[in-house]
């Protein structure tokens, strides 16, 4: 039964505004609620919680937002394209072709601070074989989910190569393939953010398309869509959402998978609820195992990417099981 669209936003708007502020509240050093809001306005006497809110804090909620929104848009639009409910990033080769160009570039020596734009390119460039691949045979759904399944394995024998080559570069391809919001800075979100929001309104402003393209390529094409367009366009747009998301914190995983599930439930398949609405459950779901790795394990934090797999791949599961009883 879908929840009314209101409701679930509201539901979900209250609950990231929560997720903030208890974010900026909450971590290895914990804040009282008369220190925080008097740092929270910046007023004397408290500038260490300021300095903690603002310059650590702070950064880490904006890339779990551009993060939980662009791989959870970036999953809607490739299920739309696919039309398999079990599409995301991951799985057409989107987050492969990231973390070859960032093992890549830390092979030949490029300096990290250039690796959010390596990891950005490589999704893009992936996306773009992919649909050259998936183009000279027909550019179906199936064929665009098999060259990303074939193009992926290319993708991840190389990375496997490379890290055998150079044992160091392993070690730092690993914090980059673990996915983490710590460390992040506002100077490096700011694009990555810039091309998210705009992806996102795109996106919204192609969702009766969309709808019209899952009902299927003829009878899409009878009610005016250009099929063959729709899918590359959609698949550049996914690429561009998840490379941007990837640039900022890495190789973050189910997101795009679990995000679109959820909203789906409770909002129904419309894209048009469906794109801003999944967008708002990725931020919630980046945020919430952002703010459960650092709160049960403080001083240290496990990072986000860990705990969304330890989510995500029951989740998975499930739905595979819920698929195959249906088919039965």
């Amino acid at each position: 039964m879908k929840v009314k669209g209101l409701t679930a936003f509201s539901i979900f708007g209250v609950a990231f505004f929560a997720l903030c502020l208890l974010s900026m509240r909450l971590g290895s050093v914990f804040i009282d609620s008369k220190s925080f809001f008097s740092a929270l306005f910046m007023k004397e006497g408290f500038e260490t919680q300021s300095v903690i809110i603002y310059s650590l804090r702070l950064p880490r909620i904006v890339a779990g937002i551009v993060a939980g929104a662009g791989l959870g848009v970036s999953g809607v639009l490739l299920q739309c394209v696919t039309g398999n409910k079990m599409a995301s990033p991951g799985l057409i080769g989107v987050n492969s072709g990231a973390g070859f160009a960032v093992i890549l570039s830390l092979t030949v020596g490029i300096p990290y601070v250039m690796l959010p734009f390596a990891s950005f390119s490589g999704a893009f460039l992936a996306t773009l074989a992919i649909i050259a691949i998936a183009g000279r045979m027909g550019m179906t759904k199936n064929t665009v989910v098999l060259s990303g399944i074939a193009f992926s394995a290319i993708l991840s024998a190389g990375i496997s190569l490379l890290s055998l080559l150079d044992s160091d570069v392993l070690v730092s391809y690993n914090a980059f393939s673990v996915g983490s919001l710590a460390g992040a800075e506002v100077k490096n979100l700011v694009l990555p953010a810039v091309l998210v929001t705009l992806a996102v309104v795109i996106s919204c402003f192609f969702a009766s398309k969309l709808n019209i393209l899952t009902l299927g390529a003829p009878i899409a094409s009878s009610l005016g869509v250009n099929v063959r367009f729709m899918r590359i366009f959609s698949m550049l747009l996914a690429s561009v959402l998840a490379g941007a998301a990837v640039s900022a914190v890495g190789l973050l995983g189910f997101v795009g998978l679990m995000s679109p599930h959820i909203a789906r439930a409770l909002v129904g398949p419309d894209a048009k609820k469906l794109i801003p609405f999944t967008a708002l459950v990725g931020a919630d779901l980046v945020l919430a195992a952002d703010l459960c790795g650092r709160v049960l394990f403080a001083p240290g934090e496990m990072p986000v990417g860990v705990l969304m797999a330890l989510l995500g791949a029951p989740f998975f599961l499930a739905i595979l099981l819920k698929g195959g009883e249906r088919d039965a």
